[in-house]
């Protein structure tokens, strides 16, 4: 019974040693705190005496070494018309400044060690951090750090400057801010809208060159691409470089981070690819009306045309004014080019309908002419062999309406003919008011035609196109039933637009 109780002491007096020396560390921490706590403003007045914010830290020897990382907060908007993008991101500078090292500990350490005479910890303070606001920014050295594919920026300040600084026991300082910034990101539109950009973040020193200051990124250098989402893009990946940029007043180092953005479609097909389509299968559809049904036809095709116009006015107006050719540009030319086709399928349809009609027409009343001509030349034969009486056909002048033309070309081609034809009638039988006197510069009663001197200087070209078409005239076979262009039409136009687009889609896309 001895010895379990012995044990028995024996652990609790080593439980109640640890609970005691806990208990002592813990005091010990709390009022080692709360000397720091009151000795901070003292440190901080004492670390900025004698601090000269214009030099550099390490001025005069080597090269001061500024690590960099940023936190993306939001992608905000990608305008293809100012070829630039707006970013809301955390930028972090870190560097060591050894003016600005402390022992927030050694004043309070200084005090205890006079008034007990010992120490009970050992504090070199290179582990202290002070967070201060960051006002305290303006009262020491920090990198002139600039964007240099900014366009413009600014700095969140609700509802206060969204800036820190943290100061380290060591000197090692750490200054953030939170701003939103419009950089400049030149885009090739090539492939628009199936196309992939690159936008970069250009960090650099504005006055101080390699030889002061050394930017590099952290082990970390980037954080939040993964959450950020945009609306018509998709990032598929970033990297990261450094480099050397050489400028007019020095060699100066540069950090770049690229963003790689893949534009998503699913817009477009629904406001722009789609719509065309059906507008162009619409188009199709006066193939199946009939020909003689001319404003329907002819109604069918101006609006299709129309409303193609004026989606390629809206897709044109959110882009800027480049020189070359997109990939929607030339989708929507073909379906323009396709829904006025159909438009000239029908003027071809209706050409050939009513032209054929009149030339029918035509060939009609000249056939009637010519009988009627036959039966009068034969009434006027029979009258003169009867006798020639006052009352004979001969005597009978049959007058035409004859409208004299206020263009004189037109009045001697109409006069030229009417004397052609009444060259073998005799004058005198006709009254004095009715006898043609007057020639109006025109000789043809020798039956003679005179050639012009303006038609002389014709050119050959103008020959050889005339004899040319009518070459092409003759080739083209004769169309009986106007019906057949608009069957053949029916199969041509859906398979050549079918065939366009997988050309299109398979080039575009597969590239």
């Amino acid at each position: 019974m001895s010895r379990p109780t012995m044990w028995q002491f024996v652990v609790f007096c080593c439980l109640t040693s640890v609970q005691i020396n806990n208990a002592l560390r813990s005091v010990h921490q709390k009022s080692m705190a709360a000397g720091r706590l009151e000795n901070v403003t003292q440190t901080i007045s004492r670390i900025l005496e004698g601090y000269d914010i214009r030099l550099r830290p390490n001025f005069g020897g080597e090269p001061l070494h500024v690590g960099m990382d940023l936190t993306i907060a939001s992608f905000d908007a990608i305008s293809e018309v100012n070829m630039d993008y707006t970013i809301t991101m955390y930028l972090n500078q870190y560097w060591k400044d050894e003016r600005l090292a402390f022992n927030a500990f050694a004043l309070w350490g200084d005090n205890q060690r006079e008034q007990t005479g010992e120490l009970m910890m050992e504090d070199d303070g290179a582990n202290d951090v002070i967070t201060l606001s960051g006002d305290f920014a303006e009262k020491i050295w920090v990198p002139d750090t600039f964007f240099a594919n900014d366009k413009n920026s600014f700095l969140h300040d609700v509802t206060e400057r969204n800036k820190l600084v943290r100061l380290a026991g060591d000197g090692a300082v750490t200054y953030g801010m939170r701003f939103t910034t419009t950089l400049a990101c030149m885009m090739d539109l090539h492939y628009y809208p199936l196309d992939s950009q690159n936008c970069t973040v250009e960090i650099e020193s504005y006055g101080y060159t390699v030889s002061d200051v050394v930017m590099y990124w952290r082990s970390t250098p980037i954080r939040g691409v993964e959450e950020a989402e945009l609306p018509q893009f998709t990032i598929i990946g970033y990297e990261t470089n450094d480099r050397k940029e050489k400028l007019a007043t020095g060699i100066y180092q540069r950090l770049s981070l690229s963003f790689k953005l893949q534009r998503n479609i699913g817009y477009f097909v629904f406001q722009t690819y789609l719509p065309s389509i059906l507008i162009v299968m619409l188009s199709w559809v006066s193939f199946w009306i009939n020909h003689e049904a001319t404003s329907a036809r002819v109604a069918l095709g101006i609006t299709t045309v129309l409303t193609m116009t004026t989606i390629s006015t809206g897709v044109r107006s959110s882009l800027p004014r480049i020189s070359y050719v997109k990939a929607i540009d030339i989708y929507l030319v073909m379906c323009f080019v396709f829904v006025f086709a159909a438009l000239l399928e029908y003027a071809a349809v209706n050409y050939t309908y009513w032209g054929a009609r009149a030339k029918k027409k035509c060939k009609k009343n000249k056939e009637a002419e010519r009988k009627v001509f036959g039966k009068s030349e034969k009434s006027s034969t029979g009258g003169g062999s009867g006798g020639g009486g006052g009352g004979s056909s001969d005597d009978i002048i049959e007058l035409q309406d004859i409208r004299m033309s206020p263009i004189a070309s037109l009045r001697n081609r109409h006069y030229s003919n009417t004397i052609t034809t009444t060259d073998s009638v005799d004058a005198a039988k006709f009254p004095p008011s009715f006898r043609i006197a007057r020639s109006y510069g025109s000789s043809t009663r020798s039956g003679l035609r005179y050639r012009s001197a303006r038609g002389q200087g014709r050119p050959k070209m103008l020959h050889a196109i005339k004899r040319g078409a009518s070459v092409i005239k003759a080739s083209i076979p004769k169309i009986k039933d106007v019906n057949v262009i608009d069957k053949y039409s029916r199969v041509i136009f859906p398979v050549s637009f079918a065939a366009f687009n997988a050309g299109y889609w398979i080039f575009y896309v597969l590239e």
